[in-house]
C-alpha cells in the first residue's frame, strides 16, 4: 500500500504535462510560461522536502502521506479550471507539495514496510517511482486527452478518484513509526542531514540526481514545443510520449542492479544515458523523432540503472533513524537540480532556439555525469560488507 500511494501521487503528477500542448495552443501560454511553471512545480517539491521531509518521523507516515494525497487532490481540482497560468502555477504548486511530502513520508514507509528479500526492492521502489510514475501519468492523460471525451477534465476526474481511494487504503495501513507530535515543530527547521560516513555515498547520488532530473525537467517543461517545432506533430499522445521516453523504461534498468555493485552500476548507467543524451541532442538538430525516441528510451533505462545503485550505495551508508532525512536530501538535490537549469532556460526561452537549449542540457549531463562516475571511482574507507554481500565502497 505503500508503494502504490507513493505512485498514485507521481502519477497524478503527470497528468497536466500533455495538456501543456492545449494550453499552449488554447491559451496562448508561451513556452516560457511553461518552463516557468516547470521550475515553480520543482522549486515547490524542493522546498516542501525541506521544511515538511521529517515531519513524518515525529507525526507518523501514515498522516503525512495522507496530507500529501489531499495536497494532490486539491492540485487536481485547481488543474481542471486552468484558462491562465495562474491558474496552472497554482495546480501545479499544489502538485509539487503533495510530491515533496510524499518523497520523504511515503518513501520512508516504503523502506519500513518493505519485505526482507530481495533486499534492494526497497531501492529500486523508492529511486524509480518518480521518474517512471510521472511519464505514465502523462501517457495516460495524452491518450485520455488525444482520442476520449472532456479531455480537459476527464484525466484529472479519474486521479482524483484514485487518489481518494488511497486516501481510505491508508487509513487502514499499519504505523511504523512511534510519534512524538510536540516534537513537529522541530522538524519544520529546514535542516538535510548527511548521515555519519555517507558524504561520499550522497554525493555520487546526488550528481547522478542531477544529470537525470535536468534532463527530465527539460523534457517536461519542453516537450510540447519540442515535438511540435522540431519533430513535426503537435498530437497530444505523442507529445506525452516525447516527454514519457526518457524515463519509462527506467524499472528496466534498476532491475538489472541486482547482481551489480553500486558503483558499477551508477559508471554503467552514467556512461548510457551520457551518450543518449548527446544523441538525443543530434538528433533534435536534425528533426528526426525516431532516433529522438530510441535513444530517449535507452537513456531511460541508463538513468534506472544509475538511479538504482547510486540509492543503494546511500542507503548502506544509512541507519533507520537517518531515513527520512537521507531521502529528503537526494530529493531535494533532484529536484534542485531540474529547477535551477529550467529557471536558466525560461528567462533564455524567447531569445535562444530549442536547439541551443537541448545542446546546454546535453552538456550539463555528461558534465555531472563524469563528476559523479570520478567521485565513485575516489580513494575512500575501506569497504565493509553489507548485509546482502555486497561491499558498502565496491567499485
Amino acid at each position: 500500500m505503500a508503494a502504490a500511494t507513493l505512485v498514485l501521487t507521481f502519477l497524478a503528477s503527470g497528468t497536466p504535462i500533455p495538456l501543456y500542448s492545449t494550453y499552449r495552443l488554447e491559451e496562448g501560454i508561451s513556452n516560457s510560461g511553461l518552463a516557468l511553471t516547470t521550475v515553480i512545480y520543482f522549486a515547490m517539491t524542493a522546498l516542501s522536502l525541506l521544511l515538511l521531509g521529517r515531519l513524518s518521523n515525529h507525526l507518523g507516515r501514515r498522516p503525512v502521506g495522507i496530507a500529501a494525497l489531499l495536497s494532490s487532490i486539491a492540485g487536481g481540482l485547481a488543474l481542471m479550471h486552468v484558462t491562465t497560468l495562474p491558474t496552472l502555477i497554482t495546480g501545479r504548486v499544489l502538485q509539487g507539495v503533495a510530491c515533496g511530502v510524499a518523497s520523504s513520508a511515503l518513501g520512508s514507509y516504503v523502506i519500513e514496510t518493505a519485505p526482507e528479500a530481495p533486499r534492494w526492492l526497497a531501492a529500486l521502489i523508492t529511486s524509480i517511482v518518480p521518474p517512471l510514475a510521472v511519464p505514465l501519468g502523462a501517457l495516460l492523460s495524452g491518450a485520455i486527452v488525444e482520442y476520449g471525451p472532456a479531455p480537459r477534465q476527464l484525466t484529472y476526474t479519474i486521479m482524483i478518484c484514485a487518489l481518494a481511494l488511497g486516501v481510505a487504503l491508508l487509513l487502514a495501513c499499519p504505523e511504523t513509526v512511534e510519534r512524538d507530535p510536540r516534537a513537529a515543530a522541530r522538524g519544520l527547521r529546514p535542516q538535510v542531514r548527511v548521515p555519519a560516513g555517507a558524504g561520499r555515498p550522497l554525493f555520487v547520488a546526488g550528481l547522478v540526481a542531477v544529470a537525470t532530473w535536468s534532463l527530465g525537467g527539460f523534457f517536461q517543461a519542453f516537450a510540447p514545443g519540442l515535438t511540435a517545432d522540431r519533430l513535426g506533430t503537435d498530437n497530444t499522445f505523442v507529445v506525452a510520449l516525447v516527454f514519457a521516453s526518457l524515463s519509462v523504461l527506467s524499472p528496466v534498468g534498476g532491475a538489472l542492479t541486482g547482481q551489480l555493485g553500486p558503483a558499477t552500476a551508477v559508471r554503467l548507467g552514467l556512461g548510457v544515458f551520457a551518450t543518449c543524451a548527446v544523441v538525443v541532442t543530434l538528433a533534435v538538430r536534425a528533426g528526426a523523432i525516431v532516433p529522438f525516441l530510441v535513444a530517449s528510451f535507452v537513456a531511460g533505462v541508463g538513468q534506472g540503472v544509475a538511479s538504482a545503485g547510486g540509492m543503494r550505495g546511500l542507503l548502506a551508508r544509512t541507519g533507520a533513524d537517518d531515513r527520512a532525512g537521507a531521502l529528503s536530501a537526494v530529493f531535494l538535490i533532484s529536484y534542485c537540480g531540474a529547477a535551477v537549469p529550467g529557471l536558466v532556460t525560461s528567462r533564455l526561452a524567447g531569445h535562444v532556439s530549442l536547439v541551443n537549449i537541448t545542446v546546454g542540457y546535453a552538456v550539463l549531463v555528461v558534465l555531472a555525469s563524469a563528476l559523479a562516475i570520478l567521485a565513485g571511482r575516489a580513494p575512500g574507507p575501506r569497504a565493509e560488507p553489507t548485509a546482502d554481500g555486497v561491499p558498502v565502497g565496491e567499485a
